[in-house]
């Protein structure tokens, strides 16, 4: 049974390896999930799933498999040995418990008059001594009392039955939702280049001890420059306009840039790239600077990021003066081509939703100008995009 969990684990998209498997069986067999779905589903999901954008695959996958579940006996041989759980009952009760089991005919006995029971029975049942129900004195239901029952859904008041069975719910995620600081810095330290640069202010112990032992015991201590990411990037943020209801997410996207990358540079413009753009929002009108100077400034070796939703007339791309803000006496696709031939790595990121962009003309101009290269602000997005430049 887990062989072909397993299996369905693989067919969502979920990437677990025979590693994992062999990890879950061992888990299993030294009981670390015990005659319970739920800490069946959380033990499974901690060894199986290595990155928390897989969290919606895994559910509807572990959902998929064990939806068809109807009897205990399912369940048992699907997760754990029959003899198992017969030992792990038999220490959890009491000498006059295990007597009172007994007077049904042993645990076989009670699952079989469950299975026969559920066949029988036509409708709710709520109090009472013999059907699946509520409230009464039936080995099997829920809110009920008798000491060696099978609780049926809910939540249960005497916590006295030997086997809960209860359908259960799980939360979803996905890579492709918008994401908050945290998820970012993840996404974007897939573009990474180590390199230890200035003083040497950080403990090499490796070599500290290396340098020990052939200097016959004497300590030696040696020092490295701190290691840090050395990637640069050149960051522009669309504001204004149509930007203003992704403002939270771009707001936590330039939080988690200021973070990861040591060499950021970030610049803002409004709609579109032109001949120039501004560091501060409130000083825009009077301190900007020219793009053609940033082109010259900033070495070929950073890499772009333009975030934007790209949503605007056609004309401010492809028109001179068809910038609502000034007149310029280039169109911005101009400002733009230049500004992918000066750098080899250019992405756009855009905080629309992917499946609108088909919807908008100017989104489907700039991403012919970008040659494909737009990206989702999502994880999934960010990490392509990220992969991308780190080519």
């Amino acid at each position: 049974m887990l062989v072909n969990f397993f299996h369905s684990l693989k067919d969502s998209g979920v990437p677990v390896t025979t590693r994992e498997l062999l990890d879950l069986l061992e888990a299993m067999k030294q009981r670390l999930a015990f005659s319970d779905m739920d800490d069946f589903y959380h033990l499974s999901r901690a060894i199986m799933v290595k990155d928390e954008k897989y969290y919606d695959r895994f559910d509807r996958a572990f959902g998929s498999h064990f939806k068809d579940l109807e009897g205990l006996d399912d369940v048992i041989e699907a997760l754990i040995p029959d003899d198992w759980l017969r030992s792990e009952f038999m220490k959890q009760l009491s000498e006059e418990e295990k007597a009172k089991i007994e007077s049904l005919g042993g645990l076989e006995k009670l699952i079989e008059e469950f299975k026969k029971r559920l066949q029988e029975q036509q409708k709710r049942h709520e109090g009472g001594n013999k059907w699946v129900g509520t409230g009464g004195t039936s080995p099997f239901g829920n809110d009920g009392y008798h000491p060696e029952g099978i609780r049926v859904g809910g939540e249960g008041k005497n916590k006295r039955a030997v086997k809960v069975w209860d359908r259960r719910d799980f939360k979803n995620y996905d890579d492709g939702v918008e994401l908050g600081t945290r998820n970012i810095k993840v996404a974007l330290r897939r573009l990474r280049k180590f390199a230890r640069t200035g003083a040497a202010d950080e403990l090499d112990l490796d070599d500290t001890i290396s340098s020990t032992a052939r200097n016959a015991g004497l300590l030696d201590i040696k020092m490295v420059p701190e290691r840090h990411n050395a990637v640069k990037v050149l960051l522009f943020l669309d504001v204004g306009g149509s930007m203003d209801p992704h403002v939270r997410v771009c707001e936590e996207l330039f939080s988690a840039a200021r973070t990861e990358f040591k060499h950021l540079e970030y610049f803002y413009f409004h709609n579109f790239l032109y001949e120039s753009v501004w560091k501060n929002n409130i000083r825009r009108q009077n301190e900007r600077t020219t793009t053609f100077d940033l082109l010259h400034k900033y070495g070929h070796d950073y890499k772009v990021v333009i975030v934007g939703d790209a949503a605007m007339s056609p004309y401010e791309i492809v028109q001179p003066g068809g910038s609502v803000e000034h007149w310029n006496e280039e169109p911005g696709e101009v400002w733009l081509r230049r500004l992918r031939q000066t750098y080899e790595k250019c992405i756009w990121i855009n905080p629309t939703p992917e499946d609108e962009w088909q919807y908008t003309q100017s989104v489907g101009i700039t991403n012919q100008i970008m040659e494909g290269n737009m990206f989702p602000l999502t994880l999934r997005g960010l990490e392509d995009g990220m992969a991308f430049l780190s080519k």
